[in-house]
């Protein structure tokens, strides 16, 4: 078996990324994926005559060429070449506000854009909104400030530079939003992307919630033209282009040590010989079952059992291809979120409470971002919503099938209740994703795409500050949504690059010190 610098365990976004990061600093590295094909969630699946995104709704950070996101950034950094899309609008939400009030907003991309909007729906929230904004701008620069220092910012200068960061780097959103004294309704609207990453507006840290949102609004979102398979496929050839090796079929099995260092892989295919491992694998089944249970660190062993450390949204998606167009179907809009409520946490909590109370529901329709995804005369819709634990704890197996199908009733009553769209009798093919689904297909615990929730202590930027911290097993870190970025394909891609260039200071550092090849 050759002998690699660096082995990467798992082709999804975030091992990707990291793979590429590596190859292009010179290591010679290795990227397996127990799968037949790249990419993880990023993929696509084939019903019929038709091709399905199972995961992705939208990509925030790409940006157009004159005003590039990060995401885009990274892609032209590794030599990654694709088509995009950009999507129409922001999002409608249809619910209810908190005063009773009924909800029906359409809110497009661009700064200006959006706040224009926000006055018409809100008289009066403009000077808030443009506060609002602002300091969106001090919280994102200040992020890219800290990650270009790898967790390592000068006090001083975010002390100064950064001020606005810090004073509301302890505060949840909800928060922040009393503190600016928004009107009601704006922070209702405003709400509306909570889902995104999974975390109420009291709970969720306002600098996470900062740049998400500014993403989205200041550069709009885009998906690849040929479903996110299609960004998986290219991120893998440049891969190739760059001699790195893959491995597909190969299942890693194990971590293996020499000493109190990870020293390779044992596979399905053989063992692997290494200086360093990226694992794109949820923590806790790295510590649990792949390596040795004496050299898990006493944190590692803590954080995995914080009480209030939880796993994040359980994906549970239908997927409709149907044989009319949008325009026949009376479909306008790409983006739908149909919460019960615009109160986030009555919303999280009737989430939790399993389908019996969850009113969540996100519709996507493809083909008004990309009117050739699916063959003329036809479209392909997607509803997405959460699953909970209490809809499986008594759950029999020949159970699984009912329960599925009257999620997927539910979701699609509830856009003909909302819209006026009625679906039925234009169905020409179905799927339906419970967390199972994802569970099985992903290895995520539980169906968690969503890795853990980043709320209150253990948020995105007390990750991102205690990377030194939370990473101190040898020549092997875990990378993917469970990381410091959390959830999202573009966190996940950054979160790859992210560890992977700690992972190659390590090394440098590990070299300097009489490490030996």
């Amino acid at each position: 078996m050759p002998k690699y610098d660096i082995v990467v365990v798992g082709a999804g976004n975030a091992g990707m990324s990291a793979a590429l990061q590596c190859q292009l600093a010179g290591m010679k590295t290795l990227l397996i994926e127990q799968h037949n094909l790249p990419g993880g969630a990023a993929t696509s699946i084939v019903r019929g005559r038709f091709e399905i995104d199972p995961t992705l709704h939208e990509l925030c950070d790409y940006g157009p060429a004159d005003n590039p996101g990060d995401l885009r950034n990274l892609l032209d950094k590794y030599g990654v070449k694709l088509d995009f899309y950009e999507c129409p609008e922001c999002f409608r939400c249809i619910s209810t506000y908190r005063d009773g009030t009924p909800m029906d907003v359409t809110m497009p991309a661009g700064i200006a854009a959006f706040i224009d909007k926000m006055e018409s729906y809100v008289p009066g929230s403009r000077e808030k909104m443009e506060q609002l904004f602002d300091l969106f701008q001090v919280v994102l620069d200040g992020i890219a400030y800290i990650t270009a220092s790898r967790g390592n910012p000068d006090p001083k200068i975010l002390g100064t530079t950064y001020a606005n960061m810090l004073k509301t780097g302890a505060y949840s959103t909800q928060e922040v939003f009393d503190a600016l004294e928004l009107p009601l309704k704006c922070q209702d609207i405003l709400s509306t992307y909570w889902s995104y990453l999974g975390v109420d507006m009291e709970h969720l840290a306002f600098i996470h919630y900062a740049a998400m949102v500014h993403k989205y609004v200041s550069r709009g979102a885009y998906i690849p033209a040929h479903t996110s398979h299609q960004l998986s496929t290219a991120m893998v050839e440049r891969f190739r282009e760059l001699g790195g090796d893959v491995w597909f079929n190969c299942r890693a099995e194990e971590f293996l040590f020499n000493g109190d260092r990870c020293v390779g892989v044992k596979t399905n295919m053989g063992t692997v010989d290494c200086m360093y491992v990226l694992a794109n694998i949820n923590p806790d089944l790295i510590y649990g079952r792949m390596m040795p249970k004496e050299l898990v660190p006493e944190r590692e062993k803590k954080l995995s059992k914080a009480r209030d450390r939880k796993l994040g949204g359980r994906m549970y998606t239908m997927y409709l291809c149907l044989d009319a167009t949008p325009e026949e179907l009376g479909i306008k809009d790409y983006t739908i979120f149909m919460p019960g409520t615009a109160d986030s946490v009555a919303e999280y909590n009737n989430i939790m409470g399993g389908m019996k109370t969850n009113e969540f529901t996100i519709f996507v329709c493809n083909n008004l971002t990309n009117p050739e995804f699916s063959p003329p005369g036809t479209c392909v819709v997607s509803f997405t919503t959460f699953g909970s634990p209490v809809d499986w704890n008594d759950l029999k197996q020949e159970d699984y099938f009912r329960f599925k199908t009257e999620g997927a009733m539910k979701m699609l009553n509830t856009l003909k209740e909302k819209t006026g769209i009625d679906l039925t009798g234009h169905v020409e093919e179905i799927e339906i994703c419970s967390p199972w689904t994802f569970a099985r297909y992903l290895g995520v615990p539980e169906g968690a795409v969503y890795g853990y929730e980043a709320r209150d202590w253990d948020g995105m930027m007390a990750r991102m500050q205690m990377i030194g911290y939370d990473y101190p097993i040898k020549g092997l870190r875990p990378v993917g949504a469970a990381g410091p970025r959390s959830d999202g394909f573009t966190a996940s891609m950054i979160c790859g690059q992210l560890m992977a260039g700690s992972a190659l200071m390590d090394l440098k550092k590990w070299k300097e010190e009489g490490g030996k090849a």
